[in-house]
């Protein structure tokens, strides 16, 4: 059935067992991931619950909404880890049932507790271990705790953000954290992949900082190219001219014009062909270089008009553009309701967004609501709350 999956057919990750150690943002978004793809995600808390829980306002249906996006569809075990009892059945059922380990406690805590990659790998070798860490396995700061706006900041991604004569700022949401969830996923699914050849599973580490700094791969390098750390440029880009958002007569409007035939395109559609007689805007060189006087003349003709008539005429021109959006806006768009990209968590009233990824043309939904705190604590038999 060309683009639809057959009734009935499973996800890709059914019948994989992940336990996922995980708190706040980088492990739970992975684990989340994994979930929504098939996967029994056994989400194990401390006996107070993941902290994100508490995490706000806004809260939604006696959980915060951050809480409820990133462990929808999950299984939830409460335990104090620190209790030999409780964590001999955790580990029994764990070498029992588990495919996958997935943890981001703090640096040296699971091999305490012996949930070590070493210690669960000799145990059973089949097993895939994924640590996410702050700043790595190795060198000076492998001890260190990080956060997402740490990471912002020590990975180089403040410095080309926000504007240039402006204090640095955060991009607004976790970036970090979740590419980090994401490379964990991306990491474990080539450990599975080597296992079901070989048998044998192993250790895939990732990092809050590692993801940092793959983020800045492009102005990594423009700087080891020409020895100038790119600065901030708004929402501009290093070496693009026009490449922004402009303000509207009634909002703003982000213009890419990134080759000479689009800003060619541009300066018709503004009503300025002197533009293209000026040498300084001959080529995307020369615009870079004097973007300074060209970004305002371009923001003075775009003041003029409204964003529904500019848009208008650059899509009939072909030059790609798109509104600033607020969430409410993204969420109520007719592209946004087209790819059923808002799902709702079964048996709730809560919705989310679902994985950015079909299969066979059709979007995971969700599998679950988010597990009330210890709701499968049976599965290790006794009082091990």
């Amino acid at each position: 059935m060309t683009g639809q999956r057959a009734p009935g057919a499973a996800l890709p990750l059914a019948g994989l067992c992940v336990f996922e150690f995980g708190h706040s943002v980088a492990a739970p978004f992975a684990g989340q991931i994994l979930g929504d793809m098939g996967a029994e995600v056994i989400k194990v808390e401390k006996p107070a619950g993941d902290d994100a829980r508490r995490w706000g306002p806004p809260f939604w249906e006696g959980e915060s909404a951050i809480f409820q996006t990133l462990n929808r569809g999950k299984r939830s075990l409460c335990l104090d880890l620190r209790d030999a009892a409780a964590m001999a059945r955790l580990k029994a059922l764990l070498l029992e049932r588990g495919d996958v380990v997935l943890q981001n406690m703090r640096p040296g805590q699971a091999e305490a507790i012996g949930l070590g990659a070493e210690a669960l790998l000799a145990a059973k070798p089949s097993l895939v271990c994924c640590n996410l860490g702050a700043f790595g396995r190795t060198g000076p700061l492998a001890q260190a705790p990080g956060y997402d706006p740490l990471m912002q900041a020590f990975g180089g991604l403040m410095s080309v953000t926000g504007e240039r004569g402006r204090p640095a700022v955060r991009v607004g949401v976790s970036m970090v954290d979740m590419g980090t969830g994401m490379w964990a996923v991306i990491g474990i699914l080539a450990a599975l992949q080597r296992r079901a050849t070989t048998g044998i599973g192993g250790v895939v580490d990732v990092s809050l900082f590692e993801t940092a700094a793959a983020w800045m791969s492009v102005p990594v390098a423009q700087y080891l190219s020409s020895g100038e750390a790119p600065e901030r440029q708004g929402s501009g880009a290093q070496g693009i001219v026009p490449y922004r958002a402009y303000r509207t007569a009634d909002g703003e409007l982000v213009v890419a014009a990134g080759n000479d035939a689009l800003f060619r395109a541009l300066a018709g559609v503004l009503e300025r062909p002197d533009w293209l007689e000026d040498g300084r805007f001959r080529s995307n060189p020369d615009r870079v270089a004097h973007q300074d006087v060209l970004y305002p003349m371009i923001e003075a003709e775009m003041l003029k008009r409204p964003n529904a008539e500019w848009i208008r005429r650059l899509d009939a021109a072909g030059i790609p553009c798109a509104p600033v959006q607020d969430v409410g806006a993204m969420l109520g768009h007719p592209q946004t309701a087209a790819l059923g990209l808002l799902q709702s968590l079964p048996g709730t009233g809560v919705q989310a967004i679902g994985l950015p990824v079909s299969f066979d043309g059709t979007r995971p939904e969700p599998r679950g609501p988010v597990p009330a705190r210890g709701a499968d604590n049976a599965l290790l038999g006794g009082n091990a709350a």
